[in-house]
């Protein structure tokens, strides 16, 4: 018989405790089992009541403050910053070449290795040969960017049925704004379907004779385009979605959980600190940044964090699976070439550098 409490028993942080308990972490590709059972609320209040802890966590959250307000105090004095992001503008067109990279070779190797997306959601490929021909298949085709929104599409819809099917899928969350991107934007460059394009809208090709597509990509391709200049934000929400239940589920809520990494790569030898400042730390800084992502404050300074968070993970973790975080690097890279976008408030400060009618770097007509 279940002991769950019926939700409607429960006051709203206790709700979103037991809600979080539920669900599987990233710290899952690493560890085994879920650690020891700890109260998440009187665990940050554990750490937080030391002084040093306390104290080391203020200096820290006033050196950032600081340094963001000393940058944003000479940045105007700055022309590289200007035209970093100008030269990165120029880069928008290579996007979706990236994005597909990025969920092309998880889903191929998911396809080999058999994962639903995610590595902890095994299914048996001998007993399910269609499902792994799918992965590979959609996989092959994002990557050469052949019939890519319709791919994309079919991406789409088959996270959701495994989602439905799974909730450890949600794990992956970062696939579904690298679909919606893709079909929204297209193959892009270089991709088959751009290359193919060129020859089917050509006068006297024998491939344009026979191609059954290419009008349809080109009404595609007209029908989405005042949709491109919201992907940037598609992506960096997306991107700050996945952070934040990263750092409030893998870290804050399931204590136990990180505790047992820190223990096991031996962390406090790294950074000196007590282990439990080490997982309250790290699901500050993961909430941090998704919310930077999110609302689209120094979106490409909080991109290029999360970058830098995802590799020193792949370093010092080094059992964690590559293949789990390729999607988060393409994207991660996607968001600081794009910057905010529109809806943003790097956008309404009018902090970008690029044209006013284009700062999402994608022509809405």
């Amino acid at each position: 018989m279940s002991t769950v409490q019926s939700t409607g028993d429960l006051d709203p942080v206790s709700l979103w405790l037991a809600l979080a308990r539920s669900h599987p972490a990233h710290v899952d590709y690493v560890t085994d089992g879920p650690g020891a059972a700890i109260d998440a609320i009187q665990f940050v209040i554990g750490v937080l009541s030391n002084p040093f802890n306390a104290a080391l966590l203020a200096l820290s959250a006033l050196a950032v403050t600081g340094g963001l307000a000393a940058y944003l105090w000479v940045r105007p004095t700055i022309t590289d910053i200007v035209i970093l992001r100008e030269k990165l503008a120029g880069y928008t067109d290579l996007v979706p070449w990236m994005i597909r990279l990025s969920v092309g070779l998880p889903l191929v190797g998911a396809g080999f290795q058999g994962y639903l997306f995610a590595p902890t959601v095994a299914f048996d490929t001998g007993a399910n040969p269609l499902v792994r021909l799918l992965f590979i298949g959609v996989g092959f085709l994002l990557l050469f960017g052949l019939a890519t929104r319709i791919v994309a599409t079919i991406g789409l819809g088959t996270y959701g049925s495994a989602l439905l099917v799974d909730p450890g899928v949600v794990l992956a969350m970062e696939f579904v704004p690298a679909f919606l991107a893709l079909v929204i934007l297209g193959g892009g460059r270089p991709s088959a379907d751009d290359m193919l394009q060129a020859v089917a809208s050509t006068e006297g090709t024998y491939y344009g004779r026979v191609d059954p597509v290419h009008l349809l990509k080109g009404y595609l391709d007209g029908a989405t385009r005042p949709y491109r200049r919201y992907v940037p934000t598609i992506v960096r929400v997306g991107m700050g979605v996945s952070f934040i239940y990263l750092g409030l589920i893998q870290k804050l809520a399931q204590p136990g959980s990180g505790l047992l990494v820190v223990a096991k790569y031996d962390l406090t030898a790294v950074v000196p600190v007590d282990p439990g400042l080490w997982v309250v730390g790290a699901g500050l800084t993961e909430i941090a940044v998704g919310a930077a992502l999110i609302v689209g404050l120094f979106t490409r300074g909080a991109a290029a964090a999360s970058f830098v968070l995802f590799t020193t993970t792949l370093f010092g973790l080094p059992d964690d699976p590559v293949l789990a975080h390729v999607a988060l690097f393409g994207l991660a890279s996607a968001v600081f070439t794009m910057g905010s976008g529109p809806l943003s408030l790097d956008y309404a400060i009018g902090r970008p550098a690029e044209d006013p009618e284009n700062r999402s770097g994608f022509a809405a007509d």
